[in-house]
């Protein structure tokens, strides 16, 4: 149980390194197509802070994909290992993808997006500062509630897979 709460504070990390990477770094507004859209409308085309920035950014992200994907095999060849059953394995990354879905709407949607946590989407985007409050949250309930069913189906599919080994 310990190695799985340790592998999904990996895909947190990764997921807080892929927003980052595209807020901070990339700032291509497709990447903000699931934000609320009053803050999506608010969004300017920004100039190149320095020189190296776009390559910092797909760094960045390409970083952060290895650390979820990196944590689900982690966790994938530690259940082979282990001898994990099925229900082992679906509880495994169920757990991990479901502390990642929680930490989402905690950190990102909650502190960050509606209680401006950090100052994190004004530094880069100072347009929306306006438009982020406590109102917003839970404007994309039906996307989360989607999500997570495809966790619960996926993580049953990746369990599969795993006793196929």
């Amino acid at each position: 149980m310990i190695l799985t709460l340790l592998l999904a504070i990996m895909m947190m990390v990764g997921l807080f390194l892929l927003l980052w990477a595209g807020v901070g770094f990339i700032q291509n507004k497709k990447f903000f197509s699931s934000c609320p859209k009053e803050v999506f409308e608010l969004i300017q085309p920004k100039e190149k802070r320095f020189f190296g920035q776009y390559i910092l950014g797909w760094l960045l992200a390409f970083v952060a994909v290895l650390l979820m994907l990196g944590a689900i095999i982690i966790g994938a060849l530690n259940g082979i290992q282990n001898d994990f059953t099925i229900i082992q394995f679906s509880a495994r990354f169920m757990t991990m993808l479901l502390l990642l879905k929680v930490f989402d709407i905690i950190f990102f949607d909650w502190i960050l997006l509606c209680h401006r946590g950090f100052g994190f989407f004004e530094k880069y985007y100072p347009e929306v500062k306006e438009a982020l409050s406590p109102k917003l949250f839970g404007y994309n309930k039906k996307e989360h509630l989607i999500h997570i069913i495809f966790i619960i189906i996926g993580s049953l599919i990746l369990a599969w897979i795993c006793k196929l080994f």
